[in-house]
């Protein structure tokens, strides 16, 4: 079966970093699995599959437009230094609760009143590189088709890959 709209789709995947770093991949026997076509992942892995067949291994890199976009200035924040604990440090990940859940941030810089934060998704301007392993293509049945509407886009201000906050 060729890759279609609304197709549950299944991959075995590594991703990594300009400078060589791994950052996510797929465990062993449990591939990613996604309804192609329905925001669920970045738009420049679903461009990159498309055309795979099951079994086919490709590698690839997705530029940030057609990832997680460009970092934007508006997406970064002070917020009173009260609201986060004492031990609080530049660089550390917290999260925040959203209408559409968790958005996570990264502590900037930390001052005697305010706490600077950045609400970009945090592979923000980055060339992302793939090696991919088509593992299945089947269509999606309505229960998937009604899950993924229902948890439509990742609820990030920033994220290129959904829908509603496209680039």
């Amino acid at each position: 079966m060729k890759i279609a709209d609304k197709s549950m789709v299944a991959i075995e995947y590594s991703l990594t970093l300009d400078n060589g770093e791994e950052i996510d991949k797929s465990e062993p026997g449990k591939p990613l699995e996604f309804i192609f076509n329905t925001g669920q992942i970045i738009p420049g892995l679903e461009k990159k599959i498309e055309e795979m067949e099951v079994g086919n291994n490709t590698k690839f890199s997705v530029e940030p437009e057609d990832g997680y976009g460009e970092a934007k200035e508006e997406l970064c924040r002070k917020i009173p230094r009260k609201e986060f604990p004492d031990d609080i440090k530049a660089g550390m990940a917290f999260q925040a609760s959203g209408p559409q859940g968790a958005i996570p941030f990264i502590i900037k810089k930390v001052e005697d009143d305010e706490v600077s934060i950045d609400l970009n998704h945090p592979l923000c301007g980055e060339r992302l590189h793939f090696d991919v392993k088509l593992v299945g293509v089947r269509e999606a049945t309505d229960e998937e088709m009604a899950e993924a509407a229902s948890s439509a886009g990742c609820g990030h201000a920033s994220c290129a890959g959904c829908s509603e906050h496209s680039n």
